[in-house]
């Protein structure tokens, strides 16, 4: 259903694909940005990247879980950091590596951002993936 591309002529990505193209006909989710907020909406993680990028891939296993799809399946995310510094996004980043996000490795754009939607949010990510016919 996915096929990851790393482009031999480009600088070899760490844990992520230069690319990933879908079959036709194939079901694909857009999920909207995961937040790292707990079921009653509560921040998860005041203050700390990493506990908050836990919290938001907890969260986009429960959206991805509820379209019929896993992490596995991510053909493309956008992970949004809030930092001025590459400190915080590589610890962000950690977290990606070692989640099922990997897995294939899809596709992924790691950005820093000034802020996010919500008070003290640190963390977000969006994804695309692919719903199989059966998991």
């Amino acid at each position: 259903m996915i096929r990851r591309t790393t482009v031999p002529s480009l600088f070899t990505p760490p844990t992520y694909a230069h690319a990933s193209v879908v079959e036709a006909g194939t079901r694909i989710a857009f999920l909207a940005g995961s937040v790292p907020l707990d079921a009653e909406g509560r921040l998860v993680g005041e203050g700390d990247p990493v506990r908050q990028a836990e919290q938001v891939i907890a969260n986009l296993t429960e959206q991805l879980r509820a379209v019929g799809s896993d992490l596995g399946h991510v053909a493309y995310t956008d992970v949004y950091v809030v930092a001025a510094e590459p400190g915080p996004l590589a610890a962000v980043w950690e977290v990606v590596q070692a989640s099922g996000l990997s897995t294939g490795p899809h596709s992924s754009t790691l950005l820093g951002v000034a802020c996010l939607g919500y008070p003290g949010q640190l963390v977000e990510i969006t994804a695309t993936a692919v719903v199989p016919d059966t998991l």
